[in-house]
């Protein structure tokens, strides 16, 4: 519940007091007599308990039966009211308008400018956090790269902006946006000078691939559920602030979505992984579009909007038209993540592919010494950094060039035609033709039987008799099937 405090203007006592009785409001009435300077100017203090979703439209009604803007109104946050005639008074609220289960626009925006702290705090708290995600992502550490979100200062921009289109506030847009630009931008930057440091120190191992690294991976290879993920955090952001609760845990959401591909985008700059950069950087764009976005909608579908006619046109009008130009800039950027999402779903039905065709191989009985102990798909693609064969999984415009077969086997013996026959099959099955590598593995068997032999199953599960364990040292030098005529054994 809301209690409001209305300094009433001379002249202006009677327009209120009657408004209130109209809407069978309970209030207390306080004549001015403190003897102040200008205090001539006010006749009395109303003062009155209503729901929370009641204070909108009580007070408008107020100024639309001539109460003027000279009225302070003041609008306090209180625990309960355990009279009767409140308890009606909720009641009748909450069945007209149990839709708009929300707080008043003045609410709105003083929370939205709470949430953006000053220029000073927000750059600090920005580099802050900056620092501690790219040192998290370096580090694989999802409990640094989340402890980051949780400082970051980017959930008031994100919103600000959006509340300041729909309330028509144009200097509260303006700083919304002109705060995400900067604070996208000094993570990018922070990111990819701390990353450079590391590197050249170094503090990571030289020579390791950070495309390889999970927590990088996952920021530089994004799909379409990574725009869901922005946009639920605008709609759980201003559901979030509309509703009067902590925007704490919304933050972090928004956090989520910005500040990981950020450092993500610096860390790949700093590698010299111009299309990580690229990929992380498109990442990135997506969800502060999406953010402000799904933000815009909500406000809108929450009925926020300016008293005044003039300004509530206008208000519509650069709403419609901000939010048809979010969503053109997304739909082009969408185009990158359904490569990806395509490029990924390739992948895992060529990988699925391999493994089932390499099972059902092995399950012949020519080949019932071997058993599978692991494989690996190598994918050639572009390259815009330094040459390099293998790209990640995930990196769109590539495709799988070799399959490396990893067997156990307990004896010297060889097996013929196995690497051709692998290499037909996935022709067949997939239509992509690729190289396959077959390496073995000499392994002991554990087993009091001597039939007891590890046969793998077509689904890739293995069978209940004996047991594999491998010996690090192969035996037979990795060979592809291209430089054997087509076999390794």
């Amino acid at each position: 519940m809301r209690v409001v405090e209305i300094s009433v203007p001379v002249g202006e006592r009677a327009v209120v007091v009657d408004t209130l009785e109209a809407a069978d409001i309970d209030y207390y009435l306080t004549p001015e007599t403190s003897g102040r300077s200008g205090a001539d100017d006010y006749a009395a203090i109303v003062t009155f308990p209503v729901p929370r979703n009641a204070v909108e439209p009580v007070i408008d009604e107020l100024h639309d039966a001539g109460l003027s803007d000279d009225a302070h109104v003041i609008i306090s946050n209180a625990e309960a009211d355990l009279s009767r005639r409140f308890k009606q008074l909720l009641n009748r609220y909450s069945a007209e308008m149990s839709w708009q289960i929300r707080i008043s626009r003045a609410e709105l925006r003083i929370q939205a400018r709470e949430l953006s702290p000053g220029n000073k705090t927000f750059l600090v708290l920005t580099v802050t956090s900056s620092l501690v995600a790219t040192a998290g992502l370096l580090l694989d550490s999802a409990a640094v790269v989340v402890g980051a979100m949780v400082i970051a200062p980017l959930v008031g921009p994100a919103l600000s902006a959006s509340v300041g289109t729909a309330l028509d506030e144009p200097a509260m847009f303006r700083r919304g946006v002109r705060l995400q630009f900067v604070g996208v931008a000094l993570a990018v930057l922070t990111a990819g000078g701390f990353a450079l440091v590391v590197r050249l120190i170094p503090l990571v191992p030289p020579g390791r691939d950070i495309t390889r690294i999970a927590e990088v991976s996952a920021r530089i290879s994004p799909d379409f559920l990574s725009l869901f993920i922005a946009l639920g955090a605008g709609v759980a952001g201003i559901f979030s602030l509309s509703s009067g609760a902590s925007a704490t845990l919304v933050g972090v959401m928004i956090a989520v979505a910005l500040v990981p591909p950020a450092a993500a985008a610096g860390i790949a700059v700093a590698w010299g992984e111009p299309f990580a950069a690229l990929s992380a950087g498109v990442l990135l764009l997506v969800n502060v579009l999406a953010i402000n976005l799904s933000a815009l909608v909500t406000l809108r579908y929450l009925g926020y909007q300016p008293r005044a006619g003039t300004k509530r046109e206008h208000s519509r009008s650069q709403t419609l038209t901000r939010a048809a130009v979010l969503l053109v800039l997304i739909s082009v950027l969408s185009v990158f993540l359904g490569g990806i999402t395509l490029a990924s779903v390739q992948d895992a039905q060529f990988e699925r592919t391999v493994r089932t065709s390499t099972n059902e191989i092995l399950t012949q009985p020519v080949y019932d010494q071997l058993a599978l102990i692991e494989f690996n798909v190598v994918y050639g693609g572009p390259s815009f950094a330094l040459p390099r064969d293998v790209r990640p999984a995930a990196v769109p415009a590539h495709e799988p060039r070799r399959v490396v077969v990893t067997v156990g086997t307990p004896s010297e013996r060889r097996y013929p035609r196995f690497a051709d026959r692998l290499q037909t099959r996935l022709r067949v099955e997939t239509g992509q033709e690729v190289t396959v590598e077959i390496r073995y593995t000499e392994t002991d068997i554990v087993g009091t039987a001597p039939d007891r032999v590890h046969r793998p199953t077509p689904d890739g599960r293995n069978s209940q008799y004996g047991l594999y364990i491998p010996w690090q040292r192969p035996f037979f030098s990795p060979r592809s099937a291209a430089d054997t005529g087509g076999s390794l054994v």
